[in-house]
């Protein structure tokens, strides 16, 4: 398809045209500008109708995303600089002036009969959060679409082209569905008590989202560094080829299947491609790229466990793709953070409901043993105290003995007495 790149330059079929409605209009103005027209079945602008030449002066004029389909079967494309985005890489710009039905054929079956039913009918339509599945920046990409297919009329009254201004929700709508995932996750993760739970707890959640995660695997090490062992699986069936149960990590890096001690060693975030026979989730291609990422744990520097989570089929790997994968880390790693300082508390208040209970249990039998000698010390000195004719000096420290030996009872009996209520034996008023 020739085209020039000076606006002032054109094909000689154009020039006896009347081209000022195609003034402006950026890129695509410049491209209708120099296109040679009489290849298209439109034929030359100075043919066009008005209608044509109005539709096309809006369309080129607005930044908003407009293409317009003119003629029925034909479907010849025009669109503006907003809509270059739409028709990605593969696309843009050697489909302007040619049939729409041939560059949009993935899409053709949902879209088609829309288009059909405005040329007979004369109504719009109207779609919001439209899937449409196409071959733009990968060969069957997930996209989402608000837009209007709105009847063109000629100078006759007929429907002679189709006005659509759209509107890309891709994102919002993903981003959406992710928001949602991160939610659930964060709110279940956080219930859990183990390591092992919260594993299990985020598998479940990120496998009620196949769309963005089509399977997942998360592994922990041991407290040595030298295993890791899968302990939540999703998407996958367990035993699998793609699911070892343990993983040496001083096994060659080449040998394995997934390349947990190189994560381990650089901390960083790795992507795996070339894999086969793996799960696309919600979609019907094979997943073939998959994320290793490390889950991190505070106060330390290598990371305690591994997420091996496979992406889209129908997603492209970009940046806002693996922020979604590093929040899910992040929720992973600060739940199993709080399962295991859960743990370690619960740990160390039954080690001391241990200690409590031993020197319960010390105190006890000591207070026993105290009172014992008491008695047998008590009885003889009230007899020796109640003879009579004793010395002055020997009754005096007699009294004495047996006075502080009273009082020691006393404390023994108290101390006896907290022993049994720390045992539950005895409540205190």
């Amino acid at each position: 398809m020739p085209e020039s790149s000076s606006a002032s330059k054109g094909s000689p079929k154009n020039d006896a045209a009347d081209l000022s409605f195609l003034s402006g209009g950026g890129e695509m103005g410049e491209r209708m500008r120099a296109f040679d027209w009489s290849t298209s079945p439109v034929g030359p602008p100075a043919r066009w109708p008005q209608s044509l030449k109005t539709a096309v002066s809006i369309c080129i004029g607005s930044r908003y995303p407009i293409v317009l389909w003119w003629g029925h079967p034909e479907y010849t494309m025009f669109y503006n600089d907003g809509y270059i985005p739409v028709l990605g890489v593969t696309k843009h710009p050697g489909w302007l002036g040619r049939s729409g039905l041939e560059c949009w054929n993935e899409i053709w079956s949902t879209v088609g009969p829309m288009l059909d039913g405005v040329f007979e009918t004369g109504v719009a339509t109207w779609s919001e959060d439209l899937l449409l599945v196409m071959n733009r920046n990968l060969s069957r990409e997930e996209v989402y679409f608000t837009f209007s297919y709105s009847p063109i009329h000629g100078d006759d009254g007929k429907v002679d082209g189709i006005f659509c201004a759209c509107y890309e929700t891709t994102g919002r709508v993903i981003g959406e569905r992710r928001l949602q995932t991160l939610r659930d996750l964060g709110r279940t993760v956080m219930e859990v008590k183990s390591a092992e739970e919260a594993c299990e707890a985020a598998a479940r959640t990120l496998n009620a989202n196949p769309y963005d995660v089509p399977f997942s695997l998360t592994y922990l090490l041991d407290e040595k560094a030298e295993q890791a062992k899968l302990c939540a699986i999703g998407g996958l069936e367990v035993g699998c080829i793609n699911a070892p149960d343990l993983i040496d990590m001083s096994a060659p890096v080449e040998s394995v299947k997934w390349p947990l001690r190189r994560v381990f060693e650089t901390g960083a975030v790795e992507l795996v491609t070339d894999r086969k026979a793996l799960p696309g989730g919600a979609w019907p291609e094979s997943s073939t790229e998959v994320l290793v990422l490390p889950i991190a744990a505070p106060g330390y520097s290598r990371p305690t466990g591994f997420l091996v989570a496979g992406l889209s089929p129908r997603r492209v790997a970009d940046a806002e793709y693996r922020s979604f994968f590093d929040l899910i880390v992040g929720h992973v790693s600060a739940a199993i953070s709080n399962a295991r300082a859960y743990q370690e508390e619960r740990r160390r208040a039954e080690a001391l409901a241990e200690i409590d209970r031993a020197k319960t249990e010390f105190f006890s039998n000591v207070s026993h043993e105290f009172r014992t000698p008491l008695t047998l010390m008590l009885g003889p000195l009230e007899d020796a105290l109640a003879i009579r004719f004793l010395p002055p000096r020997v009754y005096e420290k007699l009294d004495v003995a047996h006075r502080n030996s009273v009082r020691l009872l006393k404390l023994v009996n108290t101390l006896l007495d907290f022993s049994r209520i720390e045992a539950g034996r005895m409540e205190a008023v």
